[in-house]
């Protein structure tokens, strides 16, 4: 049957064709076209009538939806860019930004594409980590984790850019963490207990050295000259690879390790770098009767730059040189470390002047 409409795209009205039949003892009433728009006529309404009672041509309804199922499938959701991003890159903190996907990003963003995304889901987000009781540093790594993977997705054109600017949380990180000399005596004795082949030589290497957990992780057997006396770091935190002084302190852990085949000093279980410790190195801690707080690893490299910059016998250029900061700025944290090692040097200098002046008014009784 049909029914009279006003004809698209012209005057007048036009037939628009329906069509009505039984299947799987269920009726159906569909329309097939419009009379001019989509040349339709009664013939080709029985026919596509036939066609439908057979199940040999799909009804428009079913059409669209596999016409959107298929477009689903070339969207490049969030998931999927996040996906794509990890196969193509060489990512140092891989696990990291995997677990905090999944953990954070996956449900609300996994299947959005970003234009999707409004500045009330990423604040929905924002307030539900923060109610989870996690750090300012943790909802901003998750929100910078997002803003890249969008941005790299816009890079290599794949998807349109957020329609906003992601604000991210202020964090202050600046934590200088130290230990007493009575810890410090309790933590070598707790690694030297310690039966794990691994963990307590790779804190010793954090202490000695001050590198940061995933350079020691990547450190590799060629990037180490005995002979002269240098550790390669390649690809810092800082940027370009850098060369730090092999101590003797790091030169006799590292001459204790059985090397075998291993390319990597610290291998993981497959031959390639290790990627966690966190559950030795914490026994260790723990065993030490450390504060919970205190990072087993990175806190022993502020640990580190404490004992050096404190000794008043290291200025902050070279301290900056020996951590692979970027920037002094990054290294001013010590700086009060420094100025009370000077300060109590000049103290030093000015009860010594004291006491050579006492030493000459002595007036001697019997000579006067």
């Amino acid at each position: 049957y049909y029914r009279l409409v006003n004809r698209q795209g012209g005057k007048g009205q036009e037939k628009v064709y329906y069509i009505v039949f039984k299947r799987a003892g269920k009726v159906l009433e569909e329309k097939v076209g419009y009379q001019f728009k989509d040349d339709m006529t009664p013939a080709r309404a029985s026919r596509i009538r036939a066609m439908r009672i057979e199940g040999r041509v799909k009804s428009r309804k079913e059409k669209r939806e596999e016409a959107e199922k298929e477009k689903q499938k070339i969207r490049w959701t969030v998931g999927r860019l996040f996906r794509e991003y990890l196969s193509v890159k060489n990512i140092k903190g891989r696990v990291q930004d995997e677990n905090r996907f999944k953990n954070y990003l996956q449900e609300p963003f996994g299947k959005k594409i970003p234009s999707q995304i409004a500045p009330l889901d990423v604040d929905r987000l924002r307030k539900r980590m923060e109610k989870a009781g996690k750090s300012p540093q943790t909802i901003k790594l998750t929100l910078a984790l997002l803003r890249r993977i969008v941005n790299w997705g816009v890079d290599s054109r794949l998807c349109e850019p957020l329609k906003f600017k992601i604000k991210m949380p202020k964090v202050n990180n600046e934590r200088t963490e130290d230990l007493t000399p009575e810890q410090l005596q309790a933590l070598l004795k707790a690694i030297e207990e310690d039966a794990h082949p691994v963990a307590g030589k790779v804190m010793l290497m954090a202490l000695y050295t001050g590198m940061r957990r995933g350079e020691i992780f990547r450190l590799r057997w060629q990037d180490i000259d005995f002979e002269k006396g240098f550790i390669r770091i390649r690809n810092p935190k800082g940027g370009k690879d850098q060369s730090i002084p092999l101590n003797d302190g790091a030169r006799s852990i590292l001459e204790s390790i059985y090397r075998g085949r291993n390319e990597y000093v610290f291998p993981g279980r497959d031959g390639g770098p290790r990627t966690d410790i966190h559950h030795q190195v914490n026994r260790i801690r723990d065993r030490a009767g450390l504060p919970k707080d205190f990072r087993a690893m990175h806190g022993l490299r502020h640990v580190c730059a404490s004992m050096l910059a404190s000794s008043g016998q290291v200025d902050l250029y070279t301290l900056q040189k020996l951590l692979t900061h970027k920037s002094p700025q990054m290294t001013q944290r010590y700086a009060h470390l420094r100025d009370e090692a000077l300060k109590e040097a000049s103290e030093l200098a000015g009860r010594l002047v004291k006491g050579s002046l006492a030493r000459s008014n002595v007036i001697s009784l019997r000579r006067g």
